[in-house]
């Protein structure tokens, strides 16, 4: 994210602000930020006297303001970084008169995560004035494969397409908990290496034929005989396989194609903006169309809302097995 860049940057060209009030759905650059402030912005030697880290549960507000003016020990500056600020949601706005007049020798960092202050509030305005507020936004899920492909570009390896999208399908789009996979894939395949589904599979136990993914394609293709194996794969390794995953991604693409039967132009370029999918997938959908009318498109979505219900355990006790032949019995 250019943003992120461009705050690191600016840190190590010592332009540094006295307050970064880190917010948003998103909390992987929120981390990333802090980590970076906390192991970079004073020198080994000063962290032992000029570094606190507090957290959001066990302070308030009047707790933060007392570290933040303190002044440093033998150095330059001193860093306050508050984890889990979100906790003090309800007395944040406390914060203005030190947003106001912040300490110049003070780099206080609060991580504000699932959650945004208010733009219309004062502590929004004074914070922006003399500090920096980040809002890191959750991707879609359609942007995650080239999140990653970035990602693993900048550690020196390439990726295909297909082994992306087994990672979105099977990690989902925590980017935190993708990133941790890329690093142990990063341990263990040479540098330079363009990682596929094979790789994936070896390394990360996500198998490359039997997974999500190819259930969805194999239901849009009405290929009821590759469908029925992947779910008796799924009925035998249940916890890698949770039907409740399983059902929520077919309920978006069954979605996903009832959009597609409302439109008016099915060129690819608007399938793919309308539906925000990516181009790759527009000849997918367009494929299970023509298998599944408008119609039909609707009843199997009010059946996977049932099933849904049920492998939650609502009024019912049916195996992971008995779920997955009755999913495949009401689409097909």
């Amino acid at each position: 994210m250019d943003e992120v860049k461009q705050i690191v940057s600016n840190i190590k060209k010592g332009d540094i602000a006295p307050i970064y009030f880190l917010t948003g759905e998103e909390p992987y650059y929120i981390d990333k930020i802090a980590e970076y402030i906390e192991k970079n912005a004073l020198t080994e030697e000063e962290r032992g006297f000029n570094q606190v880290v507090l957290y959001g549960k066990e302070i308030t507000i009047e707790d933060i303001v007392s570290n933040a003016k303190r002044y440093p020990m033998m150095a330059e500056r001193q860093v306050v970084i508050v984890k889990e600020a979100q906790h003090l949601s309800r007395t944040i706005e406390n914060l203005v008169s030190y947003a106001d007049q912040p300490q110049p020798s003070t780099i206080l960092v609060l991580c504000y995560k699932y959650n945004k202050l208010d733009k219309r509030k004062k502590l929004y305005k004074s914070i922006k004035k003399s500090g920096v507020i980040f809002e890191g936004k959750k991707l879609y899920e359609n942007q995650v494969g080239d999140w990653i492909k970035k990602s693993l570009h900048s550690r020196g390896y390439g990726i295909t397409f297909k082994a992306a999208n087994l990672l979105v399908e099977f990690l989902g789009t925590d980017l935190g908990k993708i990133d941790k996979e890329l690093e142990k894939l990063c341990l263990v395949v040479p540098k330079g290496i363009e990682i596929n589904p094979d790789v994936i599979e070896s390394n990360i136990g996500i198998s490359k034929d039997y997974n999500n993914f190819e259930l969805k394609k194999a239901i849009g293709e009405r290929d009821v005989e590759k469908a029925t194996r992947i779910v008796n794969y799924f009925a035998q390794n249940p916890k890698d396989n949770p039907f409740v995953l399983t059902v929520t991604l077919l309920y978006s693409f069954f979605i996903q194609l009832l959009s597609y039967h409302g439109l008016k132009d099915h060129s690819p370029k608007s399938v793919s903006s309308a539906l925000g999918i990516r181009p790759f997938f527009v000849a997918e959908i367009q494929t299970a169309a023509r298998n599944y009318p408008m119609r039909r498109v609707s009843e199997i979505i009010s059946g996977l809302r049932e099933l849904d219900v049920k492998g939650k355990g609502v009024g019912s006790n049916i195996s992971q097995a008995d779920l997955l032949k009755e999913l495949l019995i009401k689409i097909f």
